[in-house]
């Protein structure tokens, strides 16, 4: 099924899937995730509905694999430092985009609680992945010895970072910047993980 899956999505040039990607985020962002149809989406790319079932599936799959392309991953960051590497993850998004993807998780929060697909897509495309990555990320910490491998802080890393993320405007009513998400790296994260 993977293999065929991968055959079968081969077709759509990296520079394509990017475009897609861009007017699926784009729609989202215009009408939210309950409004957002495949019929749109088609238009909208100026694709065919078939291609777009072909290559993704559905509805949930394609925007969060369009989620997923917009993201920086943690495992394209190795600084050499475990608050390197969480301040290089911060400084990414510059500003505007990180409110706009702040705006975006949002919305798409509310509907992963009414849409078992779209929390499944969720969970295989960003949240395994962002574990993995995490993991990956703080087991080389552990390997130079900045943290202890029995921390129980670790299994909270992303738990903390997300929530560094989504709860600023909800608690500060402000979007979170990459000031913001360093200066919470400093004061919670690494001491958490540092105890």
């Amino acid at each position: 099924m993977v293999a065929e899956a991968t055959t079968r999505r081969s077709r759509i040039t990296p520079e394509r899937e990017a475009e897609l990607y861009g007017a699926v985020l784009e729609l989202l962002r215009e009408v939210g995730y309950d409004a957002l149809t495949m019929d749109a989406v088609a238009t909208r790319t100026r694709s065919s509905k078939a291609t777009l079932y072909r290559q993704w599936g559905g509805k949930a799959e394609l925007v969060v694999r369009a989620l997923r392309s917009q993201k920086p991953h943690f495992d394209e960051v190795d600084t050499g430092s475990l608050r390197g590497d969480l301040h290089a993850m911060a400084v990414r998004e510059d500003d505007c985009h990180m409110e706009q993807n702040s705006a975006l998780m949002r919305g798409l929060m509310v509907a992963v609680h009414a849409n078992p697909d779209l929390l499944a897509a969720f969970k295989e495309w960003i949240v395994t992945p962002e574990l993995s990555g995490l993991d990956r990320l703080l087991r080389r910490a552990v390997d130079r010895g900045e943290i202890r491998a029995d921390n129980p802080a670790l299994g909270y890393a992303l738990h903390m970072l997300v929530g560094a993320f989504a709860t600023r405007t909800l608690i500060d009513e402000e979007p979170p910047t990459q000031e913001y998400l360093v200066s919470y790296i400093d004061a919670v994260v690494l001491p958490a993980l540092s105890a």
